[in-house]
């Protein structure tokens, strides 16, 4: 069993950040105080966000535009609450990884036995093999709308690329500084493409008030998997151990990481349905094909919506092939006693195995890789549901937590998200039978 990286080994600026230091007083609120404070907020961001860049994947993108484009803004409730219930999982995985010198896997194996905690590795590890194959069609037909050329040969590339990363030394801090990169700028288009197709805010607001409208289905219930992500939930408290964050950082790191990683995708999946629901309504189209989707932007953008939409799911396909393949050969080599930490040459390997499961799958598949994006990420919840309850579980046994154990509210927030996941997967049962 891998015993937790020591403390001194990942000390980061972050840390040093957060570090509580004795004073005589408080201290005077000067620009430099202010600046100070800042920079130490922007050196705990990280973990929540790398979760961020793992929910928002093309699936994402892609039942997003589809909602908008064929249900309005009817479903941007869906992923108001989605990232509410996602937020109180991704905390609880926080705390767990902060109250123990173990991992989450391993906790679970020495408090609910090992065949659990084996169960749950696996699972997650199933979960990202299904989120690869979305990803590496993403990557590929992204990068063939933007520079051209054979959407297979680009998805070629792109996996060879983060394979090749996966390898590097310092993996962790490369590919967590990757993603904030990759995040901002997918923010700043969406939020840009946002303003440029002049929605009715008036009608976007009454898309919060929950409804379900007719033919939702499937693309309904990839959404809730899409964006109510437990298994990158799980994942969360391995990146703050990697980070080598400490308990007394808990407050700042929920201000600075936690909560604004978490809302991020919500955010930018709420503004890609505005931006579908506006400029596809506008014209009397829909989104079924990727031809379509590329056109999101064209009403107002003309020939150079294709390449910005082209970009962005570039963008959202390659970060979460990165965060998702990273998450799930962690996972796994956790849960078969291979270790945990990203220098360990077993946990490279299963990065890679996921990696190479995506890029098989896609070169093998038929029909429209569309309806495969959503599929795989629909299929996500089936697995979720276990993974829900063993989070739940050990954020409320105070032997395990001590002072970091579920309050009552977090506790209801929890059972309410398991209802949510159970939900779905009824629905998702119902829609394939």
């Amino acid at each position: 069993m891998t015993a937790r990286p020591s403390k001194s080994a990942h000390r980061t600026t972050a840390e040093v950040a957060g570090s509580e230091s004795p004073s005589l007083g408080p201290e005077p609120v000067t620009p430099r105080t202010r600046r100070s404070r800042l920079l130490g907020a922007l050196a705990l961001m990280g973990p929540g966000f790398i979760v961020g860049a793992w929910q928002f994947g093309p699936g994402n993108l892609t039942s997003a535009v589809q909602a908008g484009s064929l249900h309005g803004y009817d479903l941007i409730w869906v992923i108001a609450v989605s990232t509410v219930l996602m937020l109180g999982f991704t905390d609880m995985s926080v705390r767990i990884a902060l109250a123990s010198d173990r991992s989450l896997i391993q906790m679970i194996k020495k408090r609910l036995g090992k065949a659990t905690g084996v169960a749950a590795g696996i699972g997650v590890f199933l979960i990202t093999l299904m989120f690869s194959v979305g990803n590496a069609v993403g990557s590929g037909l992204g990068m063939s709308m933007v520079f051209g050329g054979s959407p297979t040969l680009w998805t070629l590339v792109c996996t060879v690329l983060v394979a090749v990363v996966a390898w590097a030394p310092n993996y962790y801090k490369v590919f967590e500084r990757g993603l904030l990169a990759i995040i901002a700028l997918m923010a700043a288009g969406f939020l840009a493409s946002a303003v440029l197709t002049k929605p009715d805010w008036v009608e976007v607001a009454d898309g919060f008030v929950p409804s379900l409208p007719p033919g939702a289905g499937l693309l309904l219930v990839a959404l809730v998997g899409t964006n109510f992500s437990i298994n990158a939930a799980f994942y969360t408290g391995y990146a703050s151990r990697e980070r080598g964050l400490r308990p007394e950082q808990y407050r700042a790191t929920t201000l600075a990481d936690t909560i604004p990683g978490i809302v991020a995708p919500g955010v930018m999946t709420i503004l890609v349905i505005v931006v579908a629901a506006t400029a596809l309504q506008a014209t009397g189209g829909t989104a079924a094909t990727l031809a379509e989707l590329s056109k999101v932007l064209e009403p107002v953008a003309g020939p150079v919506g294709m390449t910005v939409f082209g970009l962005g799911f570039t963008g959202a396909a390659f970060s979460s092939m990165i965060a998702n393949a990273t998450a799930g050969g962690t996972l796994v080599s956790d849960a078969l006693g291979w270790g945990n930490t990203l220098d360990r040459h077993r946990v490279k390997a299963m990065i890679c195995v996921v990696l190479a499961f995506g890029l098989a799958v896609t070169l093998l598949a038929q029909g429209s890789p569309i309806q495969l994006i959503i599929t795989a990420q629909a299929l996500t919840v089936i697995v979720a549901p276990m993974l829900g309850i063993l989070l739940l579980i050990m954020a409320t046994r105070r032997d395990v937590m001590g002072r970091y154990v579920n309050r009552w509210w977090q506790t209801a927030l929890g059972l309410l998200g398991l209802a949510a996941i159970l939900a779905t997967c009824v629905r998702l049962l119902l829609a394939l039978t």
